[in-house]
């Protein structure tokens, strides 16, 4: 994608984003039937003693920062809009600072030290701010995010789709720290394996009961993923393990997810769209990941750009253009923005009109030659019955006549220049054929019967 229009994509997000605030007036984010989210950089998923609200603050943040098209020193939105991005309800504004403290307070470290050993002094070790200075005053916040964490969000490194709808369900810290760990791996299916330990630290301070794993699990674990299985687009399970086989000690855990139905996952929160999306499955088939990538554009492919994606690649179809795969076909056209344009749906139309019209005239020239063919070919028949009508009569005619007549209508025959001809026709010689033996040639006696009925009819006119 050219930056321009990847700039325009973001830029339409956002505004599509408030669009909806204002519609949704006063309904929280989780309520959504529109996905809301960006593309979050893997580097942000494993953050220590981050709380949920702060967690959703930093959502917000990088949100609005991921749909501008270039980095900004400083951000400023509407307070009340940046509120509901991060599902934050309340009016207590001290808390509201407490919790933006909070977010600025956290490190995010990244080293290339591989986990198997101890940091030296040749290892990459990067700590820095989530959060850089943040405003808030007369129904605005404005904000800055310290240079690199910008370059992390708008750069091209490895990243996955994150859900602002989704992440703002969660009410639980461990859900929201495990959900945010498993995204990256959501492909693979599995995690690598974790220390419980550094596990515990994802969402800040615990009891002293959770270093036990048996408290743990009950207490903080297991509800965090019912929670996630229940509210989010992934099937979560895990496995625990001890260090060694001697060991009874429960300090290893991983995790296993799948992506739930995205079929159903779309239906569930966009019931709206219900007729529009069992279209998109049934009619041209698309694939799991086709509907994530339409989920993850959501907010910008609204109802009636799929629907005039559908409308086009139909289109297409009937004029035998699409030849390879119609769901391909569409997911390109949406992606693209394709419509048919008035003109052409025109000039479609008038072609077929055309077409139309000479099929018209086509087939009543058909209608026609036929009718002549018909009428001719029943005329021959007439003729030809009444031909044979006319050899029967000449025929019974010579079988009741006397001897005499007989022997003179042979000689008449034989005589004549169709005789002759029909005898040469033959290879008959006159002297052969009598009043007895004339009728016994098949062909020879038809002629000879159309013959006699002539001379009847001369007959009768004397």
């Amino acid at each position: 994608m050219r930056m321009s229009e990847e700039s325009g994509r973001r830029t339409t997000t956002l505004q599509m984003s408030l669009g909806l605030f204002e519609e949704m007036s006063g309904q929280p984010i989780n309520e959504s039937t529109r996905e809301i989210g960006f593309q979050r950089n893997n580097v942000f998923v494993a953050i220590n003693g981050l709380g949920l609200s702060s967690r959703r603050f930093i959502d917000a943040a990088y949100f609005i920062a991921a749909q501008e098209p270039a980095p900004r020193d400083t951000y400023d939105v509407d307070l009340n809009y940046f509120k509901w991005l991060m599902r934050y309800e309340s009016r207590n504004v001290r808390h509201l600072q407490s919790v933006i403290k909070e977010a600025q307070r956290v490190l995010i470290e990244v080293t290339d030290t591989p986990p198997d050993r101890a940091p030296n002094e040749d290892d990459q070790w990067i700590s820095e701010q989530l959060m850089g200075s943040v405003k808030i005053g007369k129904g605005r916040i404005q904000f800055r995010i310290p240079p690199l964490m910008l370059r992390h969000i708008t750069g091209p490194d490895k990243h996955h789709w994150l859900n602002l709808c989704i992440t703002a369900s969660f009410s639980q810290t461990y859900a929201r720290a495990i959900y945010d760990y498993v995204l990256p791996y959501v492909a693979a299916g599995l995690t690598d394996w974790i220390e419980l330990d550094v596990m515990r630290r994802w969402p800040g301070k615990l009891g002293t009961s959770a270093s036990e794993f048996k408290h743990f699990r009950p207490k903080y674990l297991d509800p965090a993923v019912r929670q996630i299985n229940e509210l989010s687009d992934i099937d979560l399970s895990y496995e625990t393990r001890a260090d060694s086989e001697t060991s009874r000690k429960i300090n290893k855990i991983r995790f296993r997810m799948k992506r739930k139905d995205t079929v159903a996952a779309l239906l569930s929160r966009q019931p709206d769209a219900h007729d529009l999306l069992l279209t998109l499955k049934e009619e041209f088939g698309l694939s799991n990941k086709q509907f994530d990538v339409i989920a993850e554009h959501r907010m910008s492919w609204t109802d009636e750009r799929i629907q005039q994606a559908i409308e086009y690649t139909r289109f297409r179809l009937n004029q035998g253009k699409v030849t390879k795969s119609p769901a391909g076909y569409l997911m390109k056209a949406l992606s693209h923005n394709w419509q048919v344009s008035e003109a052409e749906r025109k000039m479609v139309a008038i072609q077929g009109e055309l077409a139309v019209a000479a099929t018209a005239q086509e087939t009543a020239r058909t209608v026609a030659t036929t009718a002549v063919k018909q009428s001719i070919a029943a005329r021959d028949e007439e003729a030809r019955s009444q031909r044979n009508e006319e050899v029967k009569q000449g025929r019974e005619h010579f079988e009741s006549a006397d001897e005499k007549t007989r022997k003179e209508l042979v000689r008449l025959y034989i005589a004549s220049q169709a005789g002759k001809l029909m005898l040469r026709r033959l290879k008959l010689e006159a002297g052969a054929l009598s009043d007895v033996n004339i009728l016994n040639h098949s062909d020879l006696s038809w002629y000879f019967g159309q013959f006699v009925y002539g001379k009847m009819k001369q007959l009768a006119v004397q």
